[in-house]
């Protein structure tokens, strides 16, 4: 099997370091095409008003000076002419990945790329807390998640996210397979300042957005201290609205 690692926090990210342990034992045939820095919060951003880079780091490991989702696109052109790979796996990132998040993720942009082409994909991420700051629980919970996952047959347009709980990896309780929950961002935080020549800027903070811990979602999933899985699908369309709004322009 051929897999092809990526991520949004850059070529030298310790999290991909731990992916590419868990794809190596998985097989033999194992690249990696990531951003030479850390991208994080880029979303599905492509890079179209300068050239990008590509930069070979010797065994099949290559840096983009671009976008995650510049370097699964750069990779499948460029990389892989002969073969194109069989899975592409994002992450592992540095910060969980739930509910509205995956809009503005990086990691799980560039697993999109690869769905959009046709390849299975999943992304990966590992919660933090103020205690936990570590990749233990996906380095020791990573290939349980994705043995059963790479052997089924994914829909197209379709791809999964996974997140790791912010714990122990002895402390992880089990997996569950759940939809996307929703954030509360109407208090998302700012910070605003002066630079030295006078001008002021402003900041995204980076504070907690707040959440209701619906059943059945991501957010509850790696709340109670499980693995979360939740497959995602590229249809954003509101089938059940259809009708509805076609009829507003019936004749």
């Amino acid at each position: 099997m051929r897999i092809l690692l990526t991520n949004d926090d850059g070529i030298h990210a310790p999290g991909l370091k731990v992916l590419e342990g868990i794809a190596r034992a998985m097989s033999d045939d194992v690249w990696v095409c990531a951003p030479a820095e850390e991208q994080s919060g880029a979303g599905h951003s492509l890079t179209l008003h300068h050239p990008v880079r590509l930069r070979d780091h010797g065994d099949n490991r290559y840096s983009v000076t671009g976008t995650p989702t510049d370097s699964v696109n750069l990779a499948l052109r460029k990389l892989f002419a002969d073969r194109l790979p069989d899975l592409v796996l994002s992450g592992v990132n540095a910060g969980q990945n739930l509910g509205d998040d995956i809009t503005y993720s990086g990691t799980i942009s560039a697993a999109m790329e690869a769905a959009l082409a046709g390849i299975p994909a999943i992304g990966l991420s590992q919660a933090y807390s103020e205690t936990v700051q570590s990749f233990e629980a996906a380095e020791q919970w990573g290939a349980k998640v994705l043995a059963p996952l790479i052997d089924v047959t994914m829909a197209k347009r379709t791809l999964v996210n996974v997140n790791f709980p912010a714990l122990a990896a002895a402390d992880v309780k089990g997996i569950r397979v759940v939809r996307q929950g929703f954030h509360d961002y109407a208090r998302g935080s700012l910070v605003e300042g002066t630079d030295p020549r006078g001008r002021n800027y402003y900041w995204f903070g980076l504070q907690p957005a707040e959440h209701t811990l619906d059943h059945g979602t991501d957010l509850e999933a790696v709340d109670d201290g499980y693995i979360a899985v939740t497959p995602l699908q590229l249809d954003l369309t509101n089938h059940s609205a259809i009708d509805a709004l076609a009829s507003r322009f019936a004749a």
